[in-house]
């Protein structure tokens, strides 16, 4: 094998096994970069501040508005009592039944409704806790439904406003119902398959005794998140769900800004609820909680981004993409092939995208694909190898939920990777027969 290519191979293997024994990313992803930068005989320092740290920073620069207005939701909704309000509302519905598929399905809404990943992390995160706390359900699924509300079906499914379509669309000049029928059949078969697994994972961890107070957990919770108080005064439901509503209008409605929009979301809920947080310096601690969030988030985000962008420049990294154009196999397994390994090499589905058009369309062409199929099978196989233990917004979210690789990645692994693929051959299958 080539010996770039097993450098990149290696790193990800190391990424993966640090990452499970949680080491922070802070510090993970420098480490991982330097064995990289090492092996490529690429000098060190100026590898960092020339590709590793400006990769990062781009990535603060383009969205840390993002993650601090999400951030701040999401921190009013936990301690206004809104996002319990509507959790204890959908858990009556339910009845506790299928409390992680419907949380998925939420995130999934959300998303498709144009709500970035990074924003209803934040926003569903309150809501899922109360949830499965009041169903008595183990947490260690509430990042795998979480995450695959935002990066499975709601991301790859025909119109979404996702930025893995928004690239195949300017890449390719499709539109973005590319491939309609058959992108809706995955879609739909790749939505019903994690329903099943999530749910199928509630029973199992039910019956094992393995309910919503988990002392195995490394990190645990607060008194005030572990407590369940039945007559507690919350606000209203359909109050509670008026900032999110007006997030959603101001920004597929109105077409604001989803900066603009979320603050806006913000602004309502305070004004709002401005009653069930005691006073002024109650909600500047709400506030400066959300704030500290934020910058967590994003910087465990950024510093795996900056990972990618030392890797996108090593020789390594440009055999791969050659090597990958020798590949003999039916065009559209090419194109997910290809594309779901130029994912994971970047630790990021739409920067695997962007590199896999840029080298290999031409190649995409030759073998007789068309541009609309090409377009959903990349949007799909984008969001599988993408999600190893690496990608940022899986450290992100298990940050912000508050456990460990060891302790919840195996189910986002099932979720994000293996269904996925399923979806992808799926949709081969389906545009074959049509």
């Amino acid at each position: 094998m080539n010996f770039g290519i097993l450098v990149l191979l290696l790193a990800l293997i190391l990424f993966g096994l640090l990452a499970f024994k949680q080491i922070s990313a802070l510090i993970l992803a420098p480490l991982v970069t330097i064995f990289v930068i090492v092996c490529s005989g690429l000098p060190i320092l100026e590898s960092l501040k020339t590709a590793f740290m400006p990769a990062a920073s781009d990535y603060v620069t383009s969205y840390f508005l993002i993650f601090f207005v999400g951030a701040l939701f999401g921190a009013v909704y936990q301690h206004t009592g809104a996002a319990e309000s509507i959790s204890k509302t959908l858990a009556g519905l339910c009845k506790g039944k299928f409390v992680a598929p419907i949380i998925m399905t939420i995130t999934g809404i959300l998303t498709f409704g144009g709500v970035s990943g990074f924003v209803v992390f934040f926003v569903i995160y309150p809501i899922a806790l109360n949830m499965f706390k009041e169903a008595n359900v183990t947490r260690r699924l509430i990042p795998a439904a979480i995450s695959a509300g935002c990066w499975t079906w709601s991301m790859y499914g025909p119109g979404s406003p996702s930025i893995q379509n928004v690239i195949a669309m300017n890449s390719l000049g499709t539109p973005a119902t590319a491939a309609f029928i058959p992108s809706v059949i995955a879609a739909i078969g790749s939505y019903v398959l994690i329903f099943v697994w999530l749910e199928m994972r509630t029973r199992s961890f039910t019956k094992k005794g393995i309910v919503f107070k988990d002392t195995s957990l490394k990190f645990q919770l607060s008194a005030e998140e572990m407590e369940i108080d039945n007559d507690k005064n919350l606000p209203n439901f359909w109050i509670s769900i008026i900032p999110i509503a007006a997030i959603l209008i101001c920004f597929n409605g109105i077409h604001l800004a989803v900066e603009t929009s979320v603050f806006i979301g913000v602004a309502l809920a305070t004004i709002l609820m401005w009653n069930r947080v005691k006073g002024i310096n109650g909600w500047i601690a709400v506030f400066n909680e959300g704030a500290a969030n934020s910058g967590v988030s994003i910087l465990n985000t950024a510093i795996v981004v900056g990972f990618g962008g030392v890797v996108k420049n090593t020789q390594g990294f440009a055999d791969l993409v050659e090597l990958l154009k020798t590949f003999n196999m039916p065009a559209l397994i090419f194109v997910m092939v290809t594309v779901a390994i130029c994912a994971g090499a970047c630790g990021s589905a739409s920067g695997g995208m962007g590199v896999a058009f840029n080298a290999l369309t031409d190649t995409y062409l030759s073998l007789g694909a068309h541009l609309e199929d090409v377009h959903r099978i990349a949007a799909i196989a984008a969001g599988t190898l993408d999600s190893l233990p690496h990608q940022g917004a899986q450290i992100t979210l298990l940050g912000i939920c508050k456990l460990t690789h060891k302790e919840a990645y195996f189910d986002i692994f099932i979720t994000q990777i293996v269904i996925p693929f399923i979806s992808c051959f799926l949709f081969i299958i389906v545009t074959a027969v049509l």
